[in-house]
């Protein structure tokens, strides 16, 4: 008998196809991420909304020299099958380099490759949480880290940020009442706030957690853009044991070679290794070839100087005209380093309908509410400063402080 294909089962009351998806996807929070893009791809609107480092720190002539390279010495094998722990000269540069700006031992044998931090968060939270598990962070928090915990239907507990870091009662109840699996912080220049914290509440939160079971997640996407271009030493120097410390080249190099990594103790990393082989066996071979060539023949410190310096001078500016230009009862957060600050709106005023009344405006804001997990937001919007010139942020602050004035 001749089977025929079937044609493909129309729903009889919407007509749609009836896909059956797992019902983690219903737990996965509204993106915004796919918004920013959109907005930040449009001649006519000035984005702030985004996260884009400067695309003219991006040393397109000397990544092409090095992929030259890569390309004439080694094509052949920069482009066959490697192993899921990445190409080990990398590893080692970045150990080397931990040692030399933090003090940090670390083997390579304890750092794994990611396609970008981001990566590192799907993966983290897939070996460690079962539904309903307690994860910690902070309120507010990274909306792509709520976005890729969120798929894990894990049980969220915030904690308040404040200009020093996280409220160390919150903190402490949080993890002795609920013991979350992990908590995950940003704790230099922090995303959304642009803030750090400060040695004191590294110490008292690695005090908190010793003799728990809770690991400290310590995203440091930021840490080599301190306009002062002194390091922090991070919470890992004080508890290696319970830290996980994950770090990436796209801030400082290129985020479109999509090269993070992750450290932690060999028992995590085990089951981190399991994890990501089983996502795509392993992290972009060329680009990792090509990026470790670049960094054996430039000056990754004074690179990363450079761009400190002109982020601090955007940040700056960007402040000064938050001061100067906005009506009474805007106030903002007063960052260290990083790429963003959090304005907080005059009483009354919302930021959806900031953010709605802007686009019409020709400005892009981001509203705070999606890096709240249990509601909030509604009064802040984050600014981004790194990815436009003096004159680009000028005109972009003057759009919104038009916008700002009519709406209170």
């Amino acid at each position: 008998m001749l089977l025929l294909p079937l044609a493909p089962s129309i729903c009889g009351n919407c007509g749609i196809m009836p896909y059956r998806f797992a019902d983690r996807m219903h737990c996965a929070p509204p993106s915004f991420l796919g918004k920013l893009f959109a907005v930040s791809t449009d001649p006519r609107i000035i984005s702030f909304a985004g996260g884009l480092p400067s695309s003219a720190f991006i040393d397109v002539e000397g990544l092409a020299d090095a992929s030259r390279h890569v390309f004439d010495e080694e094509g052949r094998e920069a482009l066959q099958y490697s192993t899921t722990d990445g190409y080990l000269p990398l590893r080692e540069f970045i150990s080397r380099r931990y040692a030399r700006r933090l003090g940090l031992s670390i083997p390579p044998d304890e750092i794994q490759i990611v396609n970008g931090s981001q990566q590192c968060l799907d993966l983290v939270a897939k070996i460690f949480l079962n539904r309903a598990d307690p994860v910690a962070m902070e309120r507010p928090g990274y909306l792509g880290a709520i976005e890729a915990f969120s798929l894990y239907e894990p049980s969220f507990h915030d904690v308040a940020f404040g200009t020093d870091g996280p409220d160390i009662d919150e903190f402490r109840h949080v993890i002795r009442e609920c013991s979350p699996k992990f908590f995950y912080g940003i704790p230099n220049s922090q995303n959304p706030s642009g803030q750090t914290y400060t040695y004191e509440k590294r110490r008292a939160i690695a005090e908190v957690l010793e003799g728990s079971d809770t690991v400290f997640y310590e995203d440091d996407a930021f840490g080599e853009l301190f306009f002062d271009g002194r390091p922090r030493r991070p919470i890992k120097a004080l508890i290696p044991d319970l830290c996980i410390l994950s770090g990436s080249f796209s801030k400082v190099i290129a985020p479109g070679m999509r090269i993070g990594w992750i450290c932690a103790p060999k028992e995590i990393l085990s089951q981190f290794n399991c994890a990501k082989q089983a996502a795509d066996l392993h992290s972009n071979f060329l680009c990792q070839k090509v990026l470790s060539r670049y960094l054996a023949t430039h000056d990754l410190d004074e690179h990363a100087r450079r761009i400190s310096t002109a982020y601090g001078q955007n940040c700056r500016l960007m402040c000064d005209l938050l001061d100067d230009q906005f009506p009474a009862g805007m106030a903002h957060t007063h960052p260290e380093g990083g790429m963003f600050l959090l304005a907080t709106l005059p009483d009354g005023l919302d930021s959806m309908r900031v953010f709605e009344e802007g686009l019409k405006g020709g400005v892009a804001v981001l509203p705070g509410i999606p890096f709240y997990v249990s509601g909030g937001g509604n009064s802040t919007i984050r600014l981004n400063f790194s990815s436009m010139d003096d004159e680009r942020i000028k005109e972009g602050m003057d759009r919104l402080a038009r916008v700002v004035r009519a709406l209170v």
